[in-house]
């Protein structure tokens, strides 16, 4: 497929060529984080990463800080006001009003005019900033508990604690470089509630709809710092994150306390669904791996998907159908709650980043080629 691809898909190549940047792109970054987004009618054929619905409105979002939107099922659109000029990853709506986008040199932003105006509510020094002050907290405490603990258990602690503060002092330096570390997913689930994942671990929280921000990457068992890719709520109420490395982890408790799974694949997952029935979790990403857990993540089962590209993005349609989609222009359907999937492929072979419904048969893809309606083997309508 052509390379035109976001540190969603490129995982650590991509985000280890950011952090090379050197002191003149530090500035480039800064620029584009004060540039707003340029007005362009070519909007909707560029690379779109990411899409959702605001009530019937469908808002997608893209490089260049390109935010979109469409009153017509796709057939036309409106671009939005959009202070930066940044690479956006991903997008959520709560309802036809309120949503937010995350992306590149860690932005946050919202719009509460359902996609038309958006504003920052974070950029990446801040939240470089939360991430140290929670690595100092933790490593106070570790300091702490290293003081009370056994000598025998001191060993593995104070190995702990070197990891910590090593980490601190490479997240100060680069601080130096400037925001580059991306944001790479959002979930909100109400106007005050929502959690951000991205590079390095990162993890972010609010509860007053995004005024303030809380660290809250120490409540995962991720001490390697693997790249968090998505995050969402599963039928029933619990919430999932995936990531590098294989990384599951699953809350049952509004996210204040998060258990790593095991998983089958030691590869890197870049999304995250439920399947519509209760606790049912459906994990994808490289070389076309599926996994599908019954349990919250207890046990898996590999689903053969019959593909061997990478799947970016999925949805569930309101009958149940199950739509996967991915680079090299793959898209899978299952009718049967994930058991089996369907493929089939683009003829233009375009990666494919994410897919949202428009009617009880067709769909709405974004990715390389932009936005396009189609059916659901990805056929142009």
């Amino acid at each position: 497929m052509a390379t035109r691809l976001t540190c969603k898909t490129l995982g650590s190549a991509c985000l280890g060529m950011t952090m090379a940047c050197s002191a003149p792109a530090a500035f480039a970054l800064t620029d584009i984080l004060e540039t707003p987004a340029r007005e362009t009618r070519l909007a909707p054929t560029h690379l779109l990463t990411d899409v959702d619905s605001a009530g019937e409105r469908i808002v997608a979002v893209g490089e260049r800080g390109h935010i979109i939107f469409s009153d017509d099922e796709g057939k036309s659109w409106t671009q939005g006001h959009v202070p930066v000029s940044v690479t956006l990853t991903a997008v959520d709506f709560i309802g036809p009003e309120t949503g937010w986008a995350v992306g590149h040199s860690g932005v946050v932003l919202k719009s509460e005019d359902a996609g038309a105006n958006w504003a920052v509510q974070l950029d990446g020094v801040q939240a470089a900033e939360l991430a140290i002050a929670g690595k100092e907290e933790r490593a106070a405490e570790l300091e702490a508990k290293i003081e009370e603990a056994p000598e025998e258990e001191r060993g593995d602690l104070e190995w702990a604690l070197d990891d910590l503060y090593f980490s601190i002092e490479n997240m100060r330096a680069d601080m130096d470089i400037g925001p580059v570390n991306p944001l790479l997913d959002v979930w909100f689930e109400n106007d005050q509630f929502g959690f951000v994942v991205g590079a390095y671990g990162m993890l972010l929280r609010t509860e007053d709809g995004g005024a303030s921000w809380q660290d809250w990457s120490g409540r995962l068992d991720n001490s390697s710092g693997y790249h968090l890719n998505a995050v969402t709520r599963i039928t029933g109420g619990a919430l999932a994150i995936v990531g590098e490395a294989g990384q599951i982890h699953v809350s049952v408790d509004h996210g204040e306390t998060w258990e790593l799974r095991d998983s089958p694949y030691p590869g890197s997952l870049f999304g995250v669904i439920g399947t519509g029935n209760v606790n049912e979790i459906l994990a994808f990403g490289l070389r076309g791996n599926v996994l599908l857990s019954t349990d919250l993540g207890k046990s898996w089962n590999i689903v053969p998907s019959g593909a061997s590209a990478t799947l970016n993005g999925g949805m569930v349609s309101e009958d149940g159908r199950i739509t996967l989609v991915g680079n090299g222009g793959v898209i899978l359907v299952s009718s049967n709650d994930a058991e089996s999937f369907r493929q089939s492929y683009r003829e233009d072979r375009e990666g494919v980043m994410s897919v949202v419904p428009v009617s009880d048969t067709n769909i709405l893809i974004v990715g390389e080629h932009g936005a396009t309606v189609t059916d659901a083997r990805g056929q142009d309508l």
